[in-house]
């Protein structure tokens, strides 16, 4: 029997996301088939419809997963956020501080995720750090960007949507929504930028994606679309280089 609204188990739907990403990559999207998928993960059939409710949905919350993972973050959460309040803050952070971790209320000078003070920059995810200037901060981010969309199942499953995309061109929204989220912490930050002087940023949605646009396309140029390795130098100049442009772009 399929699980029904908050009964559905978290179990299962990650097993069936696993499932769902192998089967996808292995397979190709028109190949796939939701009896393949759930049969990889052990399930019913109508337990994939329950919760995903069809293929194109389930490609879309596989293409998630796959970025989710490579993040660190459950779900469509994004990295750090800075606050208006302080010089940074990271996700969900509290008010005052120079800096504040997810769901902290603390008013020290920063504290990460953990808690306690990190020094002059907030934890935003691993491996990102808020140091309160926009130039480092947002490299740092354009860095973590890249992890996520240049891991092998994240850039597997990109490189499988432009094959496909010609014969189902559904993929292509599904794809176009899936990228919105990667540049959500980096609209938030630019927002926070905005509100507190540091830069001048009218639209930072928009900010945000020229952002991402700059970091990601370059580096899958560079990779061949993630099937070539990026040594750790170039990624890093990649992130500086965009960063340098949205500053210049935007300083008050």
């Amino acid at each position: 029997m399929a699980d029904h609204g908050p009964r559905r188990s978290p179990a299962k739907r990650r097993a069936i996301l696993d499932a769902a990403i192998q089967v996808f990559t292995d397979l190709g999207y028109a190949r796939a088939s939701v009896d393949a998928i759930a049969a990889q993960a052990g399930v019913g059939k109508q337990t994939v419809y329950g919760h995903f409710g069809d293929k194109e949905q389930l490609f879309l919350a596989a293409i998630q997963e796959a970025r989710s993972a490579v993040a660190g973050a459950p779900g469509r959460n994004a990295p750090a956020t800075g606050g208006p309040a302080g010089r940074g803050t990271s996700a969900g952070g509290g008010p005052a501080g120079r800096g504040t971790a997810a769901g902290g209320g603390q008013t020290g000078r920063d504290a990460s995720a953990g808690g306690g003070p990190v020094g002059r920059g907030g934890m935003a995810r691993a491996g990102v750090v808020f140091t309160g200037d926009p130039r480092e901060d947002l490299t740092a981010l354009g860095e973590w960007t890249l992890d996520i969309a240049l891991s092998p199942r994240v850039a597997a499953l990109h490189r499988l949507t432009i094959a496909e995309v010609g014969h189902h061109p559904e993929l292509q929204r599904t794809w176009r929504a899936s990228s919105s989220s990667l540049g959500g912490g980096v609209a938030d930050y630019l927002r926070a930028c905005d509100s507190d002087g540091r830069l001048r940023v009218p639209d930072p949605d928009r900010a945000a994606r020229q952002f991402s646009h700059l970091v990601v396309s370059e580096a899958r140029v560079d990779t061949a679309y993630g099937m070539l390795p990026l040594p750790p130098e170039r990624r890093h100049a990649i992130a500086a280089d965009a960063a340098d442009l949205i500053v210049r772009a935007h300083h008050v």
